[in-house]
């Protein structure tokens, strides 16, 4: 069967694919597992569905601070479990209005390039191979957790954000748990189940947490854990890992004392960074490029090397969030199937993350300016400056008193801002004031 649109991948592929069936062009969507992608099954959308009641604990912690007393909250996993897998099976709807689409086949299966305009569609069972040919090929298929190779870690057993989010999601929080891995899914995470009574231990080997925000930041955010309870190891590798019939054992060594020490926990939770998917698409026989790390090149029209060929999303390794996946979505449709062409472009790229508090972020760090030479000046608000800050109780002198930075050129052109925030709508007052 040949195609116009051949759209690999079914997290923001999908934009691409919705507006090449309005253009009344025949199109075909493979997918291996959950419609939807990432964001949607094992990301952002589940995991706010954790994230927003372990906000809540936190808040009723510090209730007394507003003349509040509470007793401690009782969790009812159960109940907030339930919310998230309702949210995780709205790919069922998606699936099935996709498979009743004018114009459009659906295969559930991983699709391989035979060639620069053909690809093999494999499926698990018995069921044989089909072979599709396309005139377009947009490359959406993400990437996947990256799993280092400690020694004992498979014999043990491990969890991942996509094993988590489907067969190794826990019937209840565990009593302890080791994170390993200091950025936004780790800190998540760490966040959520601290909340929620397990015990947390983050082993890191960089010299801090979040160690692409501001260093202040990563200060802010690792006391606040600490306060929590949370155990942060910081310039500490994994040595080995193994179990017994009661837990699971991590030997790690401080790389500067190179002192051993064993954390033992109910459950291991990997999350050290992402890796590409390409290598399940056989790139070589449709010659198209690849970096150092296997993500796929591409141009600022998101061209691959090959000229029918597009990639976007998490798999052009640039800047891997769904939002930022989003706009790819809607510049390369625009771009393929409207009337004016147009460059992407990465100078403002938001990101949160959902730790406790929530930090946010836009343009560059105080470090990267400095790094530049571009004369510049800072400016700070606290929690404890705005009114919305002071009904929450916040003073000056508390631990916890987050705030915005913003970081201005002489052209007085704003550089970046990073927001420390219980909840982001302080954005708005904190910046404004």
């Amino acid at each position: 069967m040949r195609y116009d649109v051949v759209v690999v991948g079914s997290g923001a592929g999908l934009m691409v694919l919705e507006e090449a069936l309005n253009q009344g062009l025949k199109c075909a969507i493979i997918e291996k597992a959950k419609f939807g992608g990432t964001c949607l099954t094992k990301g952002c959308i589940p995991s706010k569905m954790l994230v927003y009641p372990a906000d809540f604990v936190r808040e009723i912690e510090r209730s007394n601070r507003i003349g509040i007393n509470t007793c401690p909250p009782e969790i009812n996993w159960n109940f907030i479990s339930q919310k998230m897998w309702e949210q995780i099976n709205f790919h069922k709807k998606i699936e099935s209005n996709l498979l009743d689409m004018p114009n459009l086949d659906v295969y559930k299966g991983t699709g391989a390039f035979t060639g620069t305009d053909s690809m093999v569609i494999g499926y698990d069972g018995n069921r044989p191979d089909d072979i599709v040919y396309g005139d377009k090929f947009i490359i959406a298929v993400g990437a996947r957790s990256s799993v280092p190779n400690f020694e004992g870690l498979d014999q043990a057993g491990y969890i991942t954000s996509e094993t988590f989010f489907g067969e190794k999601f826990p019937a209840k929080p565990w009593k302890s748990l080791a994170i390993i891995g200091g950025g936004a899914i780790s800190m998540e995470f760490a966040h959520i189940f601290s909340a929620f009574g397990t015990k947390v231990t983050i082993i890191v080997r960089s010299s801090s947490i979040l160690n692409k925000e501001e260093e202040e930041i990563s200060e802010f955010v690792t006391k606040q854990f600490k306060g929590n309870g949370v155990d942060v190891l910081t310039n500490t590798s994994v040595v080995s890992v193994s179990k017994d019939q009661n837990s699971k054992y991590i030997t790690v060594e401080n790389q500067f004392t190179k002192e051993k020490t064993t954390v033992a926990c109910e459950e291991i939770f990997v999350a050290s960074g992402v890796q590409s998917n390409a290598d399940s698409l056989s790139l070589e026989n449709a010659n198209v490029e690849v970096d150092e790390k296997g993500w796929i090149r591409t141009n600022s029209y998101l061209e691959t090397s090959q000229k029918n060929i597009w990639a976007l999303g998490d798999i052009n390794g640039k800047y891997q969030f769904r939002h930022k996946a989003n706009y790819e979505a809607l510049i390369l449709s625009g771009n393929l199937f409207g009337k004016e062409k147009k460059e992407v472009s990465y100078d403002v790229v938001p990101w949160t993350i959902f730790t406790h508090p929530q930090v946010a972020h836009v343009g560059m760090t105080e470090k990267e300016v400095k790094a530049k030479g571009i004369p510049y000046k800072t400016a700070k608000n606290y929690y404890s400056d705005v009114v919305g800050g002071i009904a929450m109780g916040y003073r000056k002198r508390d631990e916890d008193n987050g705030f915005i930075k913003i970081i201005v050129g002489q052209d007085k052109k704003i550089l970046g801002f990073i927001l420390l925030a219980l909840r982001r709508l302080f954005c708005c007052s904190l910046l404004c004031i």
